[in-house]
């Protein structure tokens, strides 16, 4: 009798460490298809939000979005969207440089990043996108880009050509 419950003692730590073994396995690949899934989130969000400053401009000719507040309040998205790569949720915010003209949304070459909480201390903003806060790297190349912060969003971008990136408060672009 004392022999079986040995076996069966046996048995079942064999079965555990092969459970445990496979589980380890499994939690890379898990936390990669979580990645895929929130890039997937991050692409679908960021075009809504191009999408919606389209329809604000062809609403409000010649006058462009504040804040991702006014395309929301104005009917243009559907929801305040988050950024999902982040746990804050906050964006940066894409606008147009304070020298680009009235029709350079269609044609920006430089845009300005500013953290969404930092909008409010940009005189007149004319947002144009969002782009990630998240500097990690992405298992994706989107845009030519391989962190989710380089991922741009916006109206009137060429994808053929990345522009000149001016962030608030530090010199030069990228």
């Amino acid at each position: 009798m004392r022999g079986r419950r040995g076996a069966t003692l046996l048995i079942l730590l064999v079965i555990v460490s092969v459970m445990v073994i496979g589980l380890l396995a499994a939690v890379p690949v898990w936390k990669t298809q979580v990645q895929r899934e929130k890039e997937a989130e991050l692409i679908f969000r960021g075009r809504q939000v191009v999408e919606a400053v389209r329809l604000f401009l062809a609403r409000n000719p010649g006058r462009y979005p504040e804040s991702l507040e006014e395309l929301y309040e104005k009917r243009c998205l559907r929801r305040p969207f988050k950024d999902p790569m982040t746990s804050s949720g906050e964006w940066q915010i894409i606008l147009l440089p304070g020298d680009a003209g009235p029709g350079a949304g269609g044609a920006a070459q430089r845009v300005l990043l500013v953290p969404q909480g930092r909008l409010a201390s940009v005189p007149a903003p004319r947002l144009i996108g969002v782009a990630s806060s998240s500097t990690r790297k992405s298992l994706k190349i989107y845009g030519q880009a391989a962190s989710y912060d380089q991922w741009l969003f916006f109206h009137g971008q060429d994808p053929k050509q990345r522009p000149e990136i001016i962030r608030l408060g530090r010199a030069g672009g990228r």
